[in-house]
This record gives structure tokens, sequence and C-alpha cells, in this order.
């Protein structure tokens, strides 16, 4: 399998680690970046890159998923969840990295690397990538559901309340007029 990773400062030593790891249990590891320690980077990039690699993989039929990391890991699943068609999952125990992908099919995961050792970090990823989609049709029809609003802003059959939204969120043009 193909797994893309990315970073911030926080877990450039993770990272590193990760990329030993994986590769010794023989997957092919893409890392997004960074290379080097500045505790000024920008993750978005680097999360929004190897997301965003994820999808086009599994678009191309190549077996393929995301590892993120940061401080919380909270901004790294933002960032990951920009790009249209990966769904991150800010794992933080053994059974969520499990649920994230046999009930979300979850192809990026989140980690805060400040929050746990490297030991219990790469157990999270073992357990993710081993963990298959269940396939259940209650768990498709609401990935579908959610892919459907993530592309068109609405979900057939199924009520969105419009006054919940900023239309400014929506379309960045509107929040400049």
């Amino acid at each position: 399998m193909r797994i893309h990773l990315a970073t911030d400062h926080a877990g450039l030593d993770f990272s590193r680690y990760l990329v030993g790891h994986l590769t010794k249990a023989g997957h092919e590891v893409v890392d997004h970046g960074p290379t080097s320690f500045d505790p000024l980077d920008d993750y978005p990039s680097f999360c929004i890159n190897a997301a965003q690699a994820v999808v086009d993989d599994q678009a191309a039929g190549v077996d393929a998923l995301g590892v993120v990391f940061g401080g919380s890991g909270n901004g790294e699943q933002i960032a990951a969840n920009k790009v249209v068609g990966a769904r991150a999952a800010l794992v933080w125990n053994l059974d969520i990295a499990r649920l994230a992908r046999e009930h979300n099919n979850a192809n990026v995961i989140s980690i805060g690397a400040r929050q746990h050792t490297i030991e219990e970090a790469t157990s999270f990823i073992d357990a993710f990538i081993a963990e298959p989609f269940t396939g259940e049709e209650r768990h498709a029809r609401r990935i579908r559901q959610l892919f459907e609003y993530e592309t068109t802003r609405s979900i057939a059959g199924a009520s969105v309340d419009p006054a919940g939204v900023d239309p400014a969120r929506l379309d960045p043009a509107r929040s400049a007029r």
C-alpha cells in the first residue's frame, strides 16, 4: 500500500520514524514534508498535498492512505478535509483508528504528535491500515451523503437548513461584498 505522510514541525520526528517503520512493513511511503525543522512552518500545504495525493491515487486505482501529524492533529485534520474526497479522522486511540476505517472508510488520519508517544501513534497507524471498511449499506450511504454535500452543497432527500449556514462560508466572494 502507498502511504502519504505530512506533518508540521511538531510531528517531524514521528514522520521520520514512520518512514522507516512503514517501509519495513512493506509499504511505499511518500513524505510530503516538511523535510527540515522550522518552528514557524505552515502545515496546511503539506497536509493538503498529502490528502490530495491519497484521493488522486485512489481515483487511479492505487491502494493508498494518508497520515498527517501536528501538535494536536486538529489543524492537520481540518486541512486534509479541505480536499474533495478526503475523509480525515482525528485519531486518539486504537478503537477510533479502527472505526475510522471500519465505519467511515477514512482515507486519512490525523494524530497529535504532542499527545502520544511514537509507540502509541504507530499502533494507531498500524490498526488504521489493517482495518478494512465494512461496506455496510448504512455506512456507505452516509459516506455518499457526505460526498454529495461536499460536491453539490445539498443532500438529495435530506433537509439541510440553509439558515444555519453562513453564505459567505460557501462563497468567499460574498464576504468581500
